[in-house]
């Protein structure tokens, strides 16, 4: 009743990756605009919004796409793949972990361009970092 294949295994953990992409990119976008209007001098969002990117991408191809493949591994692995195997279930507690501390940072960093930013910062370069590892989907 729960059984699956692995192919649509693949597509839901790329449906809960990419999801993420757009939440952070989003988010991080929000909080720069936040951190400009009150005060924050555009070349330093500029350049917070380039390093933002920059480790992103370092972050993406040493940390994030070992991670995607990792559990792609796994999931190649599994010999009766069930629906909810997609990811384990330390990933999705950790997930809610991290979506309650970026609200939470977020409401305290509210009003303060010099806490917005690092958490902008941070956001960013999650969301490019999942953008960028996200090629692993799509090599197999």
């Amino acid at each position: 009743m729960f059984n699956t294949t692995k192919i649509t295994l693949k597509i839901l953990a790329a449906l809960v990756w990419y999801p993420g992409v757009g939440v952070l990119i989003i988010k991080s976008s929000g909080l720069f605009l936040a951190a400009n209007e009150i005060g924050a001098a555009p070349p330093w969002v500029l350049l917070a919004i380039l390093g933002g990117i920059g480790i992103g991408l370092i972050k993406g191809k040493y940390l994030f796409a070992s991670l995607c493949r990792k559990n792609l591994h796994r999931i190649e692995s599994l010999e009766n793949p069930m629906i909810w195997q997609f990811y384990r279930a330390r990933f999705f507690i950790f997930l809610g972990l991290m979506v309650a501390l970026g609200i939470t940072f977020s409401r305290m960093a509210q009003g303060d361009y010099r806490l917005l930013i690092p958490l902008a910062i941070l956001e960013l370069s999650i969301g490019i970092a999942l953008l960028s590892s996200s090629r692993c989907f799509w090599h197999r």
